[in-house]
């Protein structure tokens, strides 16, 4: 696509401390609910903290890719079984501490692997035929998410007509301002849309305040009177307000309750390896595929610049750094590359600008407050767009796929059938938690399907599909009877992710 502003490009800074903004409110509802279901199943995770490893996370990660990668790194929902599992079994704050630390070492582990052998192995392994469908797959399964938020406001069982009509309204803003507005309007789509949604939620709400009609009471404003209410207003606590870092909360509940928790001893350990290792393999393959998917968007092949070994090592330490501070995993957000992918926004000052902003602004907590009161089916229609990016990106890199070739067609089928369809491997069971202890998600499974289809199809050799063969030759070729005249190849084309931004003077 053409980049308004390019990785290196620096935009003024006016401009950018808007655009960080906007990175900021499309990575924070997510990263802020993650800390939330993690309270839920009993441990005090804070989301101010949760903000603040976010920025640390990608600022080391931003570090050590020498800040060649426009990414930026959130809490990981991937991890959420784990978490329960760990906490489930009473291992505590120090289970999920170790556990994040068992499942960043796997990044680690090939990141090194990589550094000496190199990545070429990656692209034989998992080359667009399968790269493609998983990034689809990934858009596709958030999307449940964002429709559910806009038609329930985020309420299990309070299905709204009113709130679905917030959203579109949401969404459609996003919409218009991309695709009508002027250069600035452009790259600020998702502000403009938000607060739009906002705004008519915001006027509903205060008319159902005044009729006591509960149905148009849309926001929440309990954040607000949590820190302003009751007559508990202090500077230090209402307006500044020092973040619950999950290394101080592990380390004073070992001091104030010694034996809350069972010993973490060796078999403990092990125990938690077990949970945590396997999911960070997977998270691995995201994060090629995410690598892959902003690579195509801006039109750069991250794989090889920086390298696989270096954004590796940059998610795998940020995630760690970011548990230590903010309780969760992190991973690269698919809401920060569609942000990148609608506005044509690469620079990496800008990604940088978000990261600062949200360790920042953890500590400012009417800002956490007012991030908490935006409704989720405003927040639902803003990932109508973001997530459907995402999963249209996934179908660009399919583009060159001949899937005329019935080789290319099981692996690729193979994978959406198993992804959409929810198959997920479960191992063990647990009477406390009464769940499997290790489950394998749909989205790992579908790779795992993927990787083994294509092994077979191909005599157990990797990266052997044909992708460059258009679809008719590939039919024919596989009826075996019908004649063609060779395509000729068309002009290389600029890869567009549906938007006509335009390029910057």
């Amino acid at each position: 696509m053409n980049l308004v502003y390019g990785i290196h490009d620096r935009p003024p800074m006016s401009k950018v401390i808007v655009f960080a903004f906007q990175q900021m409110i499309a990575i924070m509802a997510a990263t802020l609910l993650v800390p939330m279901i993690m309270t839920g199943y009993g441990l005090q995770a804070s989301p101010a903290a949760a903000l603040f490893g976010a920025g640390l996370g990608t600022i080391v990660y931003l570090l050590f890719t020498k800040r060649r990668s426009p990414v930026f790194l959130g809490s990981s929902f991937t991890f959420l079984g784990a978490y329960q599992a760990v906490i489930g079994q009473h291992y505590g704050y120090w289970g999920v501490l170790i556990g994040v630390a068992f499942a960043g070492l796997v990044y680690v582990i090939f990141a090194l692997i990589i550094k000496f052998v190199g990545s070429g192995w990656v692209n034989k392994l998992m080359p667009a035929v399968i790269i493609g469908p998983i990034v689809t797959l990934i858009g596709l399964s958030l999307s449940s998410t964002a429709t559910g938020w806009t038609a329930s406001n985020g309420i299990d069982g309070n299905y709204s007509l009113l709130t679905i009509v917030i959203g579109l309204a949401t969404f459609f803003a996003i919409v218009i301002a991309s695709v009508k507005g002027n250069k600035t309007v452009k790259l600020i789509p998702f502000i403009i849309g938000i607060g739009a949604g906002y705004g008519i939620a915001l006027i509903l709400t205060i008319i159902g305040l005044i009729a006591k009609v509960e149905a148009l009471q849309i926001i929440d404003f309990t954040p607000f009177v949590e820190i302003f209410g009751n007559g508990n207003f202090k500077f230090f606590g209402s307006i500044l307000d020092l973040p619950d870092f999950f290394l101080v909360r592990a380390i004073q509940t070992s001091i104030k309750t010694p034996d809350m928790y069972s010993a973490i001893d060796f078999a403990a350990i092990g125990n938690i390896a077990l949970i945590f290792i396997p999911i960070g393999v997977v998270e691995l393959a995201q994060h090629v595929a995410d690598h892959k998917n902003l690579g195509t968007i801006i039109g750069k092949d991250l794989v090889t610049d920086p390298g696989l070994d270096k954004t590796l090592l940059g998610d795998g330490v940020g995630s760690i750094a970011g548990s230590i501070f903010g309780c969760c995993a992190n991973t690269t957000y698919g809401e920060s590359i569609g942000c990148v992918a609608i506005t044509g926004n690469a620079s990496v000052i800008t990604i940088f600008t978000a990261a600062i902003g949200c360790m920042l602004l953890s500590f400012f907590a009417p800002f956490v407050a007012l991030i908490n009161t935006i409704p989720k089916c405003v927040m639902g229609g803003a990932c109508i767009a973001l997530y459907g990016f995402i999963a249209v990106s996934g179908l660009q890199m399919l583009k060159k796929v001949d899937l005329g070739n019935s080789k290319n067609l099981f692996v690729v089928s193979s994978i959406l059938v198993t992804g959409i369809g929810g198959l997920t491997l479960n191992f063990g069971f647990s009477e406390i938690t009464q769940k499997p202890i290790l489950t394998i998600t749909s989205l790992a499974t579908a790779l795992i399907v993927g990787l083994i289809t294509n092994l077979i199809v191909n005599n157990g050799k990797v990266g052997e599909v044909d992708e460059t063969t258009d679809g008719l030759t590939g039919a024919t070729k596989s009826m075996g009877d019908v004649e063609v005249e060779p395509t000729v190849p068309a002009e290389k084309e600029t890869v567009s992710v549906g938007t006509d931004t335009d390029k910057a003077e």
